[in-house]
């Protein structure tokens, strides 16, 4: 199961979180939010974690 880490505004940002997730080891996925399609660039965007790496994303953001 995934949950949400993060919300941002454009695609560039969600590629550039699920990057910096990925270079601390934890899999990240990105969600378009309700109802948006997917490669649209402006848009909001959810960043999406395994629901086991929870508790790790949350300690690498809250570091930054």
């Amino acid at each position: 199961m995934w949950v949400e880490i993060k919300k941002v505004e454009t695609l560039m940002l969600a590629e550039m979180w699920k990057l910096y997730f990925e270079g601390e080891g934890i899999p990240a996925r990105i969600l378009p939010a309700a109802g948006e399609v997917m490669g649209k660039e402006l848009g909001d965007y959810l960043i999406l974690v395994p629901e086991d790496r929870e508790h790790v994303a949350r300690e690498v953001l809250s570091k930054l």
